[in-house]
């Protein structure tokens, strides 16, 4: 639903988004009523669908702005940085620090994948992540600083990777994002052979 808002509209709006994600984070989605939330902020039923057509449509909304507000902050994470690797770096970085920033919201975005009629949300939002890091990795393909392969397959790789050790090692380790994020950048960079085995293997193949 789409609606011309006042600032206090949009401040209105931004409670029930913000009270609803927490309150999904910890009592989960299917649990959670409209009456909770509204309670919680405080207004009335009406001012919710006011806002929103449905508990769904909240919650695609809340999924729609996490993907957005950390697409924007890596952005301006690398926007001066002429180096892609540092590019590609600082990326991976700003992710894993605003995952473990925004724990419950990388929780419902966790959550999401597993509802068919949220998942594909996800999945566009991954598509994007790839996409944006698409241009780097080529650029550092072609300055001969990234060995030459599938830049899409290059791209999956390091989404899923950041994904998947912040995931594991901050949500369900309690490291902090720092060990996650270098865990991520060191397993993208170097891979998982060591430089003698690497030279070996080069040499074989040769």
């Amino acid at each position: 639903m789409s609606r011309r808002l006042t600032a206090r509209g949009r401040r209105r709006r931004k409670e029930l988004l913000d009270f609803a994600a927490h309150r999904f984070a910890t009592n989960g989605f299917h649990p959670t009523s409209v009456t909770e939330i509204v309670d919680g902020v405080g207004v009335g039923k009406g001012v919710f669908y006011w806002y929103f057509e449905s508990k769904d449509e909240l919650f695609r909304q809340i999924l729609i702005d996490a993907q957005r507000d950390l697409r924007r902050q890596q952005r301006q994470a690398i926007e001066d940085e002429p180096d892609p690797l540092r590019r590609i770096e600082a990326g991976v970085r700003m992710a894993v620090h605003w995952l473990d920033a925004n724990r419950h919201l990388f929780a419902l975005l966790e959550l999401a994948r597993t509802e068919e009629r949220f998942a594909p949300l996800v999945r566009q939002g991954e598509e994007q992540a790839v996409a944006d890091a698409l241009p780097h990795i080529q650029a550092g393909m072609d300055a001969g600083l990234i060995r030459r392969a599938d830049p899409l397959v290059v791209a999956h790789g390091i989404v899923g990777v950041t994904n998947t050790l912040t995931r594991v090692l901050v949500l369900d380790q309690g490291q902090t994002a720092d060990t996650a994020a270098d865990a991520a950048i060191a397993f993208c960079f170097e891979g998982i052979m060591s430089p003698a085995s690497a030279r070996a293997r080069l040499g074989r193949a040769g």
